[in-house]
C-alpha cells in the first residue's frame, strides 16, 4: 500500500468554506485557514477560552489536532452553530 492511500483527510467547513485537512494536523492552523478566530489566552490548553466543537466533540485548537474521521465536520464556536 502506498503512503498516499494511507493519508487520511478530513473536510472542515466554516461559513460556507470547505477545506480538506490532513488528519492529525494542528487544529489552530486549520482554524486560521477557515477564518475561525477563537480567543487564545494561555496557548497550553489550561484556560479553555479557545474551546470549539468539532464534529460534536469539544476541542481546544491551541493544542488540538484535526480529527481523523473522513466525513464532513462543522465548527461550532461558543456553543452556537457557525453557518
Amino acid at each position: 500500500m502506498s503512503p498516499q492511500s494511507q493519508l487520511s483527510m478530513t473536510v472542515l467547513s466554516y461559513n460556507g468554506k470547505k477545506i480538506d485537512f490532513k488528519a492529525g494536523s494542528p487544529l489552530k492552523a486549520a482554524c486560521a485557514k477557515l477564518g475561525v478566530k477563537p480567543k487564545y489566552s494561555c496557548t497550553k490548553g489550561d484556560c479553555g477560552s479557545c474551546t470549539l466543537t468539532v464534529g460534536g466533540s469539544r476541542v481546544k485548537p491551541c493544542i488540538g489536532k484535526v480529527p481523523a474521521e473522513p466525513k464532513l465536520k462543522s465548527l461550532i464556536e461558543k456553543g452556537l452553530a457557525i453557518k
